[in-house]
């Protein structure tokens, strides 16, 4: 793996900075792990049985040399800060949590940063290397490409509302979590194309006043027919359906693939080599391996994020 004599830096100590030590450890990856309270630093070292440099990222840049490539992995509220702290001290790589921020002004700020110093920066959605997701790409190429595709990001606000989470982000949360369904579709059939597809919203919710129920359609950039469903109020789960001329493929939930054949209505399930997605959480193993070695080939770019930005706010209903 393409890494420096200074060790990778983690930065964040909770679930996610977790199950990224988890795969870095299995990888054989050196790396020191940031934390900013002593008490979230403790609770991580009794999980991981790593040490952690607490006090925030200030004061490690102080004692430690800077590495050349680390991974973000903090609160959605401390993404920007702490990048554009990583891309300012001359970090060369960075993996940054999605959905690197809420808004697209600090986005845009962390892009001109990192053209400025030569940083690459990535945006972790790790469904994207998802086993069924790898194994549908593979399967749709067989099928002769995708004709159409049908997605649900449907959230359930009876838990969402009652989790604290920091001053702003439940107000987003299409961008801070739904984002995933949206990143992987449009990841595979492409974003929509402009003047070709149309957002509705209704509806509000205590947590979200913006809305509730979100419907649209239209073309993707690649000329495939889209059209997407989400109820906040009512039960639902997420799902993506890819429709080929052989197959109707389901990934509901987007960890197991599901086929219905042409001539069919059973939905045929399909064994996937899929040891990484039950060892370690889903997606992060392959995503950790295709950053560390420069495989970039399915990695959300922060210039990619950039474009699908608008996108999601436009689905939301939100001003960027």
């Amino acid at each position: 793996m393409s890494l420096s004599s200074v060790p990778l830096w983690l930065i964040g100590t909770g679930p996610m900075a977790q199950a990224y030590a988890a795969v870095l450890k299995a990888q054989d990856v050196p790396f020191i792990v940031i934390g900013r309270s002593q008490a979230n630093s403790e609770a991580f070292s009794q999980v991981t049985g790593l040490p952690v440099i607490h006090g925030g990222l200030e004061i490690a840049l102080n004692v430690c040399p800077v590495p050349k490539i680390a991974i973000v992995a903090v609160g959605i509220d401390q993404l920007y800060l702490v990048t554009r702290q990583l891309i300012s001290a001359g970090c060369e790589q960075l993996l940054l949590e999605k959905p690197g921020s809420l808004y697209i002004s600090e986005l845009k700020a962390i892009e001109d940063s990192a053209l400025a110093s030569g940083t690459q920066v990535w945006i972790a959605y790790n469904r994207r290397f998802y086993s069924s997701v790898k194994r549908l790409r593979e399967l749709v190429i067989e099928d002769g490409g995708i004709l159409s595709s049908v997605f649900e990001f449907t959230e359930w606000s009876h838990r969402i509302g009652l989790a604290s989470r920091a001053n702003g982000i439940k107000q987003r949360w299409l961008l801070a979590n739904s984002s995933h369904v949206l990143d992987l579709a449009f990841a595979l059939i492409g974003l929509p194309a402009e003047g070709h597809w149309q957002a509705w919203q209704r509806g509000s919710i205590d947590w979200h006043p913006v809305s509730a129920r979100f419907h649209g359609a239209g073309l993707s950039q690649h000329g495939v027919p889209f059209s997407y469903n989400a109820d906040w109020e009512s039960p639902g789960r997420w799902g993506l359906e890819i429709l080929t001329r052989r197959n109707r493929f389901i990934l509901r939930p987007l960890e197991k693939l599901q086929a219905v054949p042409l001539g069919s209505l059973d939905p045929e399930v399909i064994d996937l080599p899929d040891t990484d997605d039950r060892d370690f959480k889903p997606g992060l193993y392959q995503q950790c391996k295709a950053f560390l070695t420069g495989d970039t080939q399915y990695l959300c770019s922060l210039s990619y994020q950039l474009k699908a930005f608008p996108v999601y706010a436009r689905i939301a209903g939100y001003s960027p």
